[in-house]
């Protein structure tokens, strides 16, 4: 029997690189690969070895016959995508770990992150070179958005962190957390100490909606709202309120599917997860009954992956409906008389929002309402946010209905609805933030560079030693596993500036710079606290039966990080 991938998937690609018959797609050499929610097993030329299993990092891949319930259609996406993808599963050309002329000398490289971008880079470079590595983070924590960012109720996902954890305890990496470059260090200090620097610095800003009331307190971004539910250390325990019946969550991805479904899912069953105890107290005394998704586009622009819509719809005790327009309701029944050609289209990995909302009930939504009885993600489609309003804080949202226009997009139509909500979280992604003493390109949010070599954009030349990767390099695009490629790519240009003798020389040795950052933060972090505060997570976890239960301030895991 074939195995299948599911919902969890990474796209990393670690089950590529181990199938003896190359039957998983897209590769990373393919052009379809990171454009796919996830990657495919081809059942025609699937061995049952079980290799792909045993590699993957999330546990998102299965035999077919033990599929179980809503996951059986996992089972037919793995094979309907070979349907309409067709493939050899020929051999290209292989590809050889890159290596460094012996003459180089062992090169100290500075990562600064230490997120998935982050841990792939250090893992590149200390799989194929000999180079001693430092990794620094402003938080007295690792994992960036693996610890901070992937829902609770996705524990499956947080495996990968467990693939990270023999580079973080490599002998050749030291780690220097609770370190803020900018702040405590400057760049110029840390390339004086290295040959290289990576900046893995993601993208810690979120894109504003721009329509007035929206600094009232009960907005807030996504970013705040998925770190207040992940105990960041930097978010505030009593950051949400949910003391009214309805939120609305301005966007259409994925994480504005995590916001709504974290709201509305029992929290006994969130209680089994690393959730934060302060988040999960205040889901136990919610009052939220309303959950309201706001696009201002169609369902055929939905952002969401089939994989986290289709799990939505299997919430046990909510009810997912589309809030009734002529626009949305002609794509649904458009999709419903093409059904054989969009559940193509869905198994590739780009299904229309229609297709997946048939079946759905489409109902008259009066936000000015209160909610009716029981739980409900309302999905409402072609709706602009135009203001926020309420005495001392949120309200009501005040949406322009909008209708497509002939180019694609989508223009006003001049009718408003009042929608009243206490919480309005607004979901329209991630931006990067300018980093101190680099160049930065406003445009695209990120750091300026050419194939991860960070560059002046005034004359387009290298700056010697610096190289940026994962959503810094590339903008808030692509999960987990899109940024090996990325740090492959990154690396590979370190070690092509590396041969032709173009990193710059350290003006000072490793016991130095150790030195300067116990000067400059003498609470600084390292692998043994950061053992110390695993340790005591887990420990206060299997109290509770849970993973762990996480420590939610800076004072909390600087104490616990002393007490090992």
């Amino acid at each position: 029997m074939a195995y299948a991938i599911t919902q969890t998937c990474c796209n990393d690609a670690s089950c590529v690189s181990v199938c003896p018959v190359n039957c998983i797609h897209p590769t990373p050499d393919e052009p379809e690969f990171g454009t796919t929610d996830t990657l495919y097993i081809d059942p025609r030329a699937c061995i049952d070895c079980g290799a792909c299993a045993d590699a993957c990092p999330v546990d998102a891949v299965f035999p077919v016959d033990r599929l179980r319930g809503p996951d059986t259609v996992f089972g037919d996406l793995n094979r309907d995508w070979f349907r309409d993808h067709p493939n050899d599963h020929a051999w290209g050309a292989p590809s050889f770990p890159r290596s460094l002329p012996a003459e180089v000398g062992a090169l100290r490289i500075a990562v600064v992150g230490t997120g998935p971008s982050a841990g792939y880079t250090a893992q590149e470079l200390l799989r194929g070179t000999s180079a001693e590595i430092t990794m620094i983070d402003r938080l007295p924590v690792t994992g960036g958005l693996l610890r901070h960012g992937v829902a609770p109720d996705h524990q499956s996902t947080k495996r990968i962190a467990e693939s990270f954890a023999s580079v973080f305890h490599d002998p050749r990496l030291r780690m220097h957390l609770n370190v803020e470059i900018g702040t405590d260090l400057t760049h110029q200090e840390l390339a004086a100490h290295h040959h290289a620097v990576v900046y893995a610095v993601g993208a810690a800003a979120d894109r504003r909606l721009g329509i007035p009331g929206e600094d009232l307190p009960g907005s807030l971004p996504a970013t705040a709202f998925v770190g207040w539910y992940n105990a960041e250390p930097t978010v505030p325990a009593d950051a949400v309120e949910l003391s009214a019946e309805r939120v609305v969550v301005v966007g259409n991805g994925n994480v504005a599917v995590d916001v709504a479904r974290i709201l509305l899912t029992d929290p006994d069953r969130l209680a089994a997860t690393d959730i934060a105890d302060h988040a999960l107290a205040a889901l136990r005394r919610s009052r939220v009954r309303e959950v309201v998704l706001l696009a201002r586009r169609g369902p055929g622009q939905a952002a969401w992956s089939r994989a986290e819509f289709l799990a939505l719809r299997r919430l046990p005790g909510v009810e997912v409906v589309v809030a009734d327009h002529p626009e949305v309701r002609a794509a649904i029944e458009a999709a419903a008389e093409a059904e054989a050609g969009a559940a193509a289209e869905a198994a590739s990995g780009t299904a229309s929002g229609a297709a997946l909302l048939a079946g759905l009930p489409l109902v008259p939504h009066d936000g000015d309402a209160a909610p009716g009885p029981g739980r409900r993600i309302v999905l409402r489609f072609l709706s602009a946010p135009v203001e926020l309003s309420g005495e001392g804080r949120v309200e009501a949202l005040t949406v322009e209905r909008t209708a497509p226009a002939a180019d694609g997009r989508v223009e006003g139509t001049g009718v408003r609805d009042v929608l009243r909500a206490g919480l309005v979280v607004r979901s329209i992604g991630h931006r990067g933030v300018p980093l101190p003493g680099l160049p930065f390109d406003e445009r695209t949010g990120t750091v300026a560079h050419r194939a991860g070599r960070v560059v002046d954009p005034a004359t387009g030349r290298p700056l010697p030693g610096t190289y940026v990767v994962g959503w810094a390099k590339r903008g808030p695009s692509g999960g987990i596993g899109a940024n090996r490629a990325c740090a492959r790519e990154t690396v590979g240009a370190l070690l092509d500036d590396a041969t032709a003798r173009a990193l710059p020389v350290p003006e000072a040795g490793r016991g130095d710079f150790e030195r300067l950052v116990r000067k400059r933060r003498p609470d600084a972090v390292g692998l043994r606290e950061l053992r110390a505060v695993d340790r005591a997570e887990r420990e206060r976890g299997e109290a509770e039966g849970r993973p762990r239960v996480k420590l939610a301030t800076v004072a909390e895991l600087l104490a616990a990080g002393l007490r090992r």
